[in-house]
């Protein structure tokens, strides 16, 4: 998951400073004013597939944490493992790693319906302005939060397979390797 996460935030992050930098010349050219200027066009449709991309990878992130974290409490209960140190660390993890995430999808969701209400003349720009420049920065710093707290949590998810497989050794069980192949074969 480190890897898939590292270049789902390295292309999510490019596209929102590519989406900001179009802003910028869009408003310095005034693009919004004529037709004949594709620099809003392209600001407005880049930044609202940007403002879905970033939703989707921080959704990712809570599905992960959802997901490894019931799979480790799960085999804690099924191996009769103590609660610490592995279900219990993947429980602060998740719960440092969403208030970044969610703040990270508020302030896209925040900056985009700014861009609308700036668009229909209705906010001023500079909310728009201000909205993206926060989102930027809380983004980076979630996707900061989010890759520490992922990598260590697939450290965890390892020590767990490690823990296992010596019980099952000690019951006489094939490794989880080896049932799993078992299993392929059937």
């Amino acid at each position: 998951m480190t890897r898939i996460f590292t270049f789902l935030a390295y292309v999510n992050g490019a596209a929102l400073i590519a989406s900001y930098l179009t802003g910028v010349v869009s408003k310095l050219r005034d693009a919004s004013q004529t037709t004949a200027e594709p620099t809003y066009l392209i600001h407005f449709t880049l930044g609202l597939f940007t403002a879905i991309g970033t939703l989707l990878v921080h959704c990712l992130i809570f599905t992960y944490f959802l997901g490894t974290g019931r799979w480790v409490k799960e085999v804690t209960l099924a191996y009769h493992l103590p609660d610490e140190p592995w279900h219990k660390e993947t429980r602060e993890l998740k719960r440092k790693t969403f208030p970044p995430a969610l703040f990270a999808m508020l302030i896209a969701i925040a900056t985009a319906a700014a861009g609308a209400g700036a668009q229909l003349r209705e906010w001023s720009w500079m909310v728009h302005g201000t909205l993206a420049t926060l989102t930027l920065v809380i983004n980076l710093w979630a996707f900061r939060v989010e890759y520490r707290n992922v990598d260590r949590n697939s450290q965890v998810l390892e020590e767990v397979l490690r823990e296992v497989d010596r019980i099952r050794a000690e019951r006489g069980l094939p490794s989880n390797a080896e049932a799993l192949e078992q299993e392929e074969r059937v």
